[in-house]
């Protein structure tokens, strides 16, 4: 075996490692810290707390098997025995059956990503069946029936191969046609899309998956209006999601780049709250949600990203990291070696796969540093937005609203 292909493995065992340390580090956290911390001891319950310790404290043990399994054990056996160019020949196979053209390598680039991803379903699709019904429902939040988790998986299979086919279609031919530095078209084209995508998905994309209704006229309205005529905000609509379908996990969140925005609220974070006393609900039901005070406040917290433009700096910073990936790829994609590593043997060198090792092995390192800042930066944002909320009065009720949300929030 080559120099290389152990490279590549070390470069992708040394990643992960540095996750499952961090994961240690959090599971620990998790194991050793049994009571309130004194700052939260006036916002947060002792139930509430241990609640969130032990949940915690399986999900991180969950994805320390799951990392280990998966990320180091399956993936580098994956390396080792040229599966990556197996799928490819068997692409080429299957692009002629179904009546394409098998010597044209954008055919079977989306042919190769198809199985790719067929074959990610299945190998994810046991860690999320354990993760929805064992898991979550073990501590009180999963609210999916077995026929809504497989509708959900087939329809975000279709939606997810028909955004993707057409991306990676036209990576190949810019890759093809660019010449010298069709890393700058590259660059151009993958932008123009992330933007496109970040416009078009709350509109059209995820109601295939959730309900959305407008929130009704009311005070909670009116408020939430009020609040963001007060910052300038350009709100547009206001909806409630029916996560309640999917989980009891709360969350708020707005979107839109440019123009009007829609604030949305899931409608876990009204549901049933001062209905304590009506039998038509289940006891774990009962009294949930926030009032409209706390339901404010958390949409403060959002605003507040908004209003220090936290969205802009994040899209500047991923355009950067895009730039430099696509330039470090525009050096590394001919090298044949690369593909020699992952198990081609007749001088082939497909540009899809080119990409997918080099921006998930051999970039590893890259990717780690640069996840590593931006979650710092993401935790400083947090802060401020946090300290955005307080300046406007809502501290009180933020850190009612916003602390089981945090702590409950899942990924």
């Amino acid at each position: 075996m080559s120099l290389v292909l152990y490279s590549i493995i070390g470069f992708l065992i040394c990643e992960n490692l540095f996750e499952l340390y961090l994961t240690f580090r959090q599971l620990r956290v998790y194991k050793n810290s049994k009571e309130v911390p004194n700052e939260l001891k006036d916002a947060l319950k002792k139930e509430t707390f241990e609640k969130a310790r032990l949940y915690g404290r399986d999900k991180a043990e969950f994805e320390i098997f799951k990392s280990i399994l998966c990320d180091i054990i399956i993936v580098s056996i994956e390396l080792y025995c040229g599966f990556v160019a197996y799928l490819w020949n068997e692409a080429v196979v299957y692009t002629g059956r179904i009546h394409l053209n098998p010597a044209n390598e954008i055919h079977v680039s989306c042919v190769f990503l198809v199985l790719v991803n067929i074959i990610g379903i299945f190998k994810d699709l046991p860690f999320s069946i354990y993760s929805t019904f064992v898991l979550e429902e073990k501590h009180g939040f999963n609210k999916q029936t077995a026929s809504f988790f497989i509708k959900d998986q087939i329809k975000a299979f279709a939606v997810g191969q028909a955004i993707s086919c057409p991306i990676v279609a036209a990576i190949v031919w810019i890759v093809q046609i660019g010449g010298e530095y069709f890393f700058i078209w590259l660059w151009a084209f993958v932008g123009v899309i992330s933007m496109l995508l970040i416009t078009l998905y709350p509109v059209y994309i995820a109601p295939l998956f959730d309900k959305f209704r407008p929130l009704e006229q009311g005070k909670l309205r009116s408020s939430i209006e009020e609040l963001a005529a007060s910052l300038n905000f350009p709100l547009g609509q206001l909806f409630i999601v029916e996560g309640s379908k999917r989980s009891h996990h709360s969350n708020a969140y707005f979107t839109g780049l440019w123009g009007v925005k829609r604030i949305v609220l899931f409608d876990t974070l009204l549901l049933n709250k001062g209905l304590e006393d009506d039998s038509t609900l289940a006891e774990d039901e009962k009294g949930k949600g926030c009032t409209d005070e706390e339901i404010l406040a958390v949409l403060a917290h959002e605003l507040g990203h908004w209003k220090l433009g936290h969205m802009t700096k994040n899209i500047i910073i991923m355009q950067i990291q895009l730039f430099l990936v696509f330039i470090m790829f525009s050096y590394l994609f001919k090298f044949g070696a690369l593909y020699e590593a992952v198990g081609f043997t007749n001088a082939k060198q497909p540009i899809i796969v080119g990409f997918l090792v080099v921006i998930m092995y051999v970039l590893a390192p890259f990717n780690t540093i640069v996840s590593f800042g931006m979650t710092l930066l993401s935790r400083k944002f947090e802060y401020e937005a946090d300290a955005f909320a307080n300046n406007l009065g809502f501290g009180s009720d933020l850190s009612v609203g916003i602390i089981p949300i945090q702590l409950f929030y899942n990924e």
